[in-house]
C-alpha cells in the first residue's frame, strides 16, 4: 500500500482511531462523476461533516454556534489521498481524530472505510482558531486544549508562543 507523509504505518494508524468519533455516511447518486465514482470533491464535505461530529462530541460546536460567539475555527489547509474506489450507494465510516494541538491550530487525520474495513481514503487537515472580529489567529483557550487532550494521548506543540 502506498505510504503519506503524515501516516507511518497505515494499518496501526487505521487502529488509532475511535468509533465515537466517526459517522456514517451513504454515497448519494448526486455524489458521482459519469464514471459512477464518488466524485473527489465530496471525501471533504464527508470531512467536513466527521469534523463537525468530533467537535460536537467535544461541545465546541455548540459554543461556536452562538450569535456572540467570538472566535471560529477555519480550515486553513485540507488534503486528501485516495486508495481504492468508491461508488454509489456505497456505506462509509468516516472518521476524525485530534493528531496535534499546537497553540492557534491544531492537526486533524480522517480515514474512510467501507463495510468490508477497506480504507477507501485518508485525509489530514490544519483548523486554525480565528477570531471574528480581527480576522487573526488566536490561542485555543486552556479549556478547549484539556478536552482535546483527554480525547487520546495527543502531543500538544507550541510552534510559537
Amino acid at each position: 500500500m502506498a505510504k503519506y507523509a503524515y501516516i507511518d504505518e497505515l494499518e496501526e494508524w487505521a487502529k488509532s482511531f475511535q468509533s465515537k468519533n466517526s459517522i456514517r455516511v451513504k454515497v448519494r447518486f448526486s455524489e458521482t462523476d459519469t464514471f459512477g465514482h464518488l466524485n473527489n470533491t465530496n471525501t471533504f464535505v464527508y470531512f467536513e461533516e466527521a469534523r463537525i461530529h468530533l467537535f460536537q462530541n467535544l461541545g465546541f460546536m455548540q459554543k461556536w454556534s452562538l450569535p456572540d460567539s467570538d472566535t471560529i475555527p477555519v480550515v486553513a489547509d485540507q488534503q486528501c489521498d485516495y486508495l481504492k474506489q468508491v461508488y454509489f450507494d456505497q456505506r462509509l465510516n468516516v472518521y476524525a481524530k485530534i493528531h496535534r494541538i499546537g497553540r492557534t491550530s491544531i492537526d486533524i487525520q480522517y480515514m474512510a472505510m467501507d463495510e468490508k474495513e477497506s480504507i477507501c481514503f485518508v485525509g489530514k487537515s490544519r483548523i486554525v482558531m480565528v477570531s471574528k472580529e480581527t480576522g487573526r489567529p488566536i490561542p485555543w483557550s486552556a479549556d478547549m486544549i484539556e478536552k482535546m487532550k483527554m480525547m487520546d494521548e495527543i502531543p500538544t506543540v507550541f510552534l510559537r508562543k
